[in-house]
């Protein structure tokens, strides 16, 4: 995060490394959350955002939206459209996806980038093809009635996850 300045506030490593990207580089250790004008971002970068507890720990870090661009494929626009719209769901937050466009095969990326609203909503949507702006009003009035209506966040066990259970196993 580079500030109006210039300065760089804040650095975010990503930590899920997709397919040869593991033979390249090394997985980012922490998250980061920007705060910006009283809104509590957390970061994640492409296949970041495909695991739900990537997004469950920027909510747990008081994250108000979760920003998460990325490089989905021609023909993986089920999946793209899918992880961002539960992401906002199972965190009950906005979620902003940007995504490449264009390219030449074996790398021709499908745009959709969106703003999700905290119920998974699309806010705003991009075309497939071409580039977008996208501007969504993020509303602190309706994460705050929608986090009161879905207490996910609340209501999830301190340890749920981390035992096995003994119904499956």
């Amino acid at each position: 995060m580079v500030d109006p300045a210039g300065v760089v506030r804040a650095g975010y490593d990503k930590q899920q490394l997709w397919g040869g990207e593991r033979e390249l580089f090394s997985p980012g250790r922490r998250g980061a959350t920007l705060l910006v004008d009283d809104w509590r971002l957390g970061l994640g970068i492409c296949y970041d955002g495909c695991f739900p507890e990537h997004g469950r720990a920027a909510a747990a870090d008081g994250a108000h939206g979760y920003l998460c661009p990325s490089g989905y494929l021609t023909g993986s626009a089920h999946r793209r459209d899918l992880y961002y719209a539960a992401r906002a769901l199972d965190n009950t937050m906005y979620v902003v996806f940007a995504n490449a466009v264009g390219g030449a095969d074996p790398w021709r990326f499908n745009g959709g980038a969106a703003v999700y609203d905290p119920e998974g909503r699309p806010l705003a949507r991009g075309a497939d093809a071409g580039e977008d702006v996208l501007v969504a009003a993020l509303d602190p009035a309706a994460l705050a009635a929608t986090r009161a209506a879905h207490s996910m966040l609340a209501d999830r066990l301190p340890d749920q996850g981390l035992t096995r259970s003994t119904l499956f196993g």
